[in-house]
């Protein structure tokens, strides 16, 4: 349970985020109308609100579409997303170094105290929730393969 919990959060990028700002939990904003920091938009609010809008609120046809994508649009990468390199088993600063560029790229970018995300913020950062989620699906099946294979 931890190993596949810490493989999550490290794929989460406010995870791996500032210091100053405790990974985004004191920058506080709305997400459309509700008050929230924004570590909490990266947690759960853009998942949720993906399910709620593209899968009638099932969390299977998110997991659904997201496996789609490892088997057709993302199949060419999934073997570089298993190992650091192709002597080396998977590697955390690997993962975590992924996370803080989408940290700045995403989560942090053009976001401020106070700002209100709505959609522009929503549609432009879901690809990248959902391309960390498959890949730390990926990396958490290959790192238990390891283990009990």
């Amino acid at each position: 349970m931890f190993l596949s919990h810490f493989i999550g959060d490290i794929h989460q990028p406010l995870h791996v985020g500032f210091t100053t700002d405790r990974g985004a939990n004191e920058i506080e904003v709305r997400w459309y109308t509700r008050k929230q920091n924004l570590h909490h938009v990266w947690d759960s609010n853009i998942i949720e609100t993906a399910e709620e809008r593209y899968y009638s609120s099932d969390t299977d046809g998110l997991v659904d579409a997201i496996q789609q994508n490892i088997t057709n649009d993302w199949a060419e990468e999934v073997k570089g997303w298993e190992t650091c390199s192709s002597t080396k088993p998977p590697c955390p600063d690997i993962y975590a170094s992924e996370s803080i560029a989408a940290a700045c790229q995403w989560a942090y970018k053009g976001v401020s105290e106070g700002s209100v995300l709505e959609d522009p913020y929503f549609l432009s950062r879901l690809p990248t929730v959902n391309l960390r989620l498959a890949k730390g699906g990926v990396r958490l099946a290959a790192t238990l393969n390891r283990i009990f294979m």
